[in-house]
């Protein structure tokens, strides 16, 4: 059973928690793009099994009407087993998400495989004509080649700084260079990028660039943020911009859990009051 003091930044344990919680944001003006955690599955069962899981939640969102979509993980679906086994659970997940006309997002992990995500996702896109997304990261130093090489894609691209730790021969160092890269990233998929934007961030600073942008080049954009980070600004955006929370849930919550409370002092604090009952 999920604890009180996790239900900050989890959904639930189960895809009807996550439905039901989805359900709530969408009350509140936010979609919620679905995750079922788990990743790195080094054997074939336990990929495909998650690849399942995700076929009957995309029937689930398909047959409601929720505001919602679903997020998975290369490394979930298979790639840490084999390539053509991320290959071909994805290629499951969207068909599925195809037939239920819901969409289809990729997370992007460490930067060792980014070749693999980013070659399944360009060829799947294009095949299907959109209805996927692409998570890609300012910190390492390919990306803005990256995004030169999908501006003519079908689907979006969610950008956000970068949550790992790649070397410094691959990525940026200093804080300030990731920032930087954020900002020129964004400046140009604001002038390049026809099917939308999707700013995965929690920064003023950069959701101020990101409206000034759809001021000067109208391109459309949506905010995606972390259930349990920053939710009130996520309730005040939603007036003025599309707003969407990625939302986790299933039952490896406690990894995921600790990475948000080790994240910010404010999460420590968070925590540490509920375990402490005050």
């Amino acid at each position: 059973m999920l604890p009180p003091v996790a239900r900050r930044f989890v959904a639930g344990e189960s895809a009807a928690s996550v439905l039901d919680h989805a359900r709530r944001e969408n009350d509140r003006g936010v979609g919620v793009i679905c995750n079922l955690l788990g990743e790195h599955h080094r054997e074939r069962a336990s990929a495909d099994a998650d690849t399942v899981a995700y076929e009957r939640l995309v029937a689930d969102i398909g047959a409601s009407d929720l505001r919602a979509c679903i997020s998975v993980k290369p490394s979930q679906l298979g790639l840490s087993v084999d390539e053509d086994v991320f290959r071909a659970n994805l290629a499951r997940v969207v068909a599925a998400g195809a037939d239920h006309g819901v969409f289809v997002w990729v997370d992007m992990e460490d930067h060792t495989t980014v070749d693999a995500t980013l070659d399944t996702f360009e060829e799947y896109v294009r095949d299907n004509d959109g209805g996927m997304g692409l998570c890609l990261q300012s910190n390492l130093r390919r990306t803005a080649g990256d995004l030169e090489r999908l501006a003519d894609c079908p689907g979006k691209v969610r950008l956000v700084k970068g949550a790992y730790d790649p070397p410094e021969s691959v990525a940026y160092g200093e804080q300030s260079q990731v920032d930087d890269a954020y900002r020129e990233d964004l400046a140009f998929m604001f002038r390049e990028f026809d099917d939308g934007v999707a700013v995965g961030s929690h920064d003023p600073e950069m959701l101020t660039l990101a409206a000034d942008l759809h001021a000067k080049h109208g391109t459309p954009y949506e905010v995606q943020m972390l259930m349990g980070v920053r939710e009130r600004a996520q309730y005040d955006l939603a007036g003025a911009c599309d707003v969407w929370q990625y939302a986790p849930y299933g039952t490896s919550w406690p990894a995921y859990f600790w990475r948000r409370v080790r994240e910010r002092k404010g999460n420590a604090l968070f925590a540490l009051r509920a375990i402490a009952g005050g």
